[in-house]
């Protein structure tokens, strides 16, 4: 079975073992809380026209927020990773900042950006931004020093020095860095869409619960699995186009 064929078949036993965990559960627990999978999934399909604009929602505020981090995370972590002394000064400050429950931040974000999606992108990227920046400082920090000292002998420009080793150290580490990065921004963005929004998943899961809906409850939650799904799939995609040298890609 050729490679191509496999990552279909993973995902799809992976869909039935989750299938099969909710089928138990919902035999077990016996409790209105868990509804029916099958009927779950039939009303998804027809609910999915509905559930589309609080899609979209959230994955513009996601990819926004992962854009904006990477923009500003990667330089920094270069920077951080190829500077002694910027190390020596950043590092602590991001060893401070970074086991700070962030959530608690967005009352400040909403008074500072207003109730749209400013404040929330501003959030998620307050989330993920410092695991960017010490993924691609680590990144840079594993190069061997003797790499340098090969290119300095062949006079290579920090141009050629970034294109020729800093790009490929980096690249893997900004990926890996992503795939933590799009589980943190998706639960997140679900806490910061319970306040001051009519559109996005965390929104519509919050709205059904709180009428005790909780067939339209799990559709949404199965559109935030989908959504999470189809971005470790994009980061996949992006690894093996960006990294054909890395063999885990």
């Amino acid at each position: 079975m050729n490679k191509q064929m496999k990552m279909p078949l993973d995902t799809f036993i992976g869909l039935i073992g989750l299938f099969l965990v909710w089928e138990c559960l919902y035999y077990v627990v016996a409790h209105p809380v868990i509804p029916n999978p099958i009927k779950t999934i039939y009303l998804f399909i027809q609910l999915f026209p509905v559930l589309l604009p609080h899609i979209f929602s959230s994955l513009f505020r996601i990819l926004s927020a992962i854009l904006i981090s990477i923009l500003i995370g990667v330089p920094l972590g270069i920077w951080i990773g190829a500077s002694k002394w910027a190390n020596k000064l950043l590092s602590p400050l991001l060893y401070l900042i970074y086991p700070i429950p962030k959530v608690a931040f967005l009352p400040v974000f909403m008074l500072l950006f207003g109730l749209g999606d400013a404040s929330k992108i501003s959030l998620v990227v307050w989330i993920i931004v410092f695991q960017l920046i010490l993924s691609v400082r680590d990144g840079i920090k594993q190069i061997d020093p003797s790499y340098y000292q090969v290119l300095r002998m062949m006079h290579a420009s920090k141009w050629q020095t970034f294109i020729y080793l800093l790009y490929p150290a980096i690249l893997p580490q900004i990926i890996s860095g992503l795939r933590v990065c799009i589980g943190i921004a998706v639960a997140s963005l679900f806490f910061a869409e319970n306040y001051a929004t009519q559109y996005g998943l965390g929104y519509y899961i919050m709205n059904a619960w709180s009428v005790i809906d909780y067939p339209q409850m799990f559709c949404g939650i199965l559109a935030l699995c989908l959504l999470g799904f189809l971005l470790f799939k994009l980061i996949d995609l992006l690894e093996r186009f960006l990294t054909p040298w890395n063999k885990s890609a």
